[in-house]
């Protein structure tokens, strides 16, 4: 009845001498110690030479910034983007200059500091000539200049005279032109221009 009592909760006690079998084979195991095994849901890899060092770096180097806020790209797109174009210039237009100084540039009151005559040049001589004389005029400091174009046959206008408001307005000019108006007759009348340029900034 014994033994069959050993068999229902599992199976027969070894015997003596099979205990004293077990003890000599396990007497050579080192048992494992808690801290050498691994927790539940945890993983090693082997590591790599360096690896420690590079784990370090990416922990202490700063994380890439990310995209600029709206404001901050508003304030970039302004700081980048090119003055605006100044307005172009008209031919008897005094917009953008003080009331006294029209006055005085339409009456030729201005003292004019150089001239250009264009007469005989092609357009295209009649131009580079133009646009080298207001350069080295601003450059000069000098504030109004007169241009002489010619009134043009009987039959017809001046071709050159024509062609002053897009030359004035070449970006490689414009920059410095204020204002352009018809001269005075005892100037030209209208076969010339009075130019007025900016003030040259210390």
């Amino acid at each position: 009845m014994a033994d069959t009592r050993d068999r229902a909760k599992g199976g027969r006690r070894p015997t003596s001498a099979e205990q004293e079998l077990w003890r000599e084979m396990m007497r050579d195991v080192t048992p494992l110690h808690r801290d050498d095994t691994l927790q539940v849901g945890e993983t090693t890899a082997p590591a790599e030479p360096g690896q420690d060092d590079s784990i370090a770096e990416r922990q202490q180097s700063p994380s890439p910034a990310g995209p600029p806020s709206r404001k901050q790209a508003r304030k970039q797109a302004a700081a980048a983007a090119a003055k605006p174009e100044p307005a172009p210039v008209r031919v008897g237009s005094v917009a953008g200059i003080d009331r006294r100084t029209a006055e005085r540039l339409r009456r030729g009151r201005i003292p004019i500091e150089a001239s250009i005559d264009l007469h005989g040049m092609t357009r295209q001589a009649a131009g580079d000539a133009l646009l080298g004389f207001l350069n080295r005029a601003a450059d000069r400091g000098q504030r109004c200049v007169l241009v002489i174009t010619g009134k043009g046959r009987a039959t017809g206008e001046s071709v050159l005279r024509n062609e002053v408001p897009r030359w004035l307005n070449h970006a490689a000019v414009r920059p410095h032109v204020l204002a352009c108006v018809p001269a005075q007759q005892r100037d030209g009348g209208a076969g010339a221009f009075y130019v007025l340029l900016r003030r040259r900034r210390a």
